[in-house]
């Protein structure tokens, strides 16, 4: 979440390319592209909070 959050502060927006690695100020590197397409095509396994929070940060397709 940190690293979504991180990515659409600074782009202004969650579109994120497949292949978008995002490094965190920790220096933790994650594959947010990857996390991203992975998290959307097992959308139905997540969590009520978690669908919750991918929604707040702006990804229509965790509000349905």
């Amino acid at each position: 979440m940190a690293a979504l959050a991180q990515y659409k502060t600074r782009e202004r927006s969650v579109t994120v390319p497949r292949n978008h690695v995002e490094r965190l100020d920790d220096g933790t590197q994650v594959r947010l592209g990857v996390f991203l397409s992975n998290t959307k095509s097992r959308r139905g396994k997540l969590t009520a909070d978690k669908r919750q929070q991918l929604a707040g940060l702006g990804l229509a397709w965790a509000a349905v």
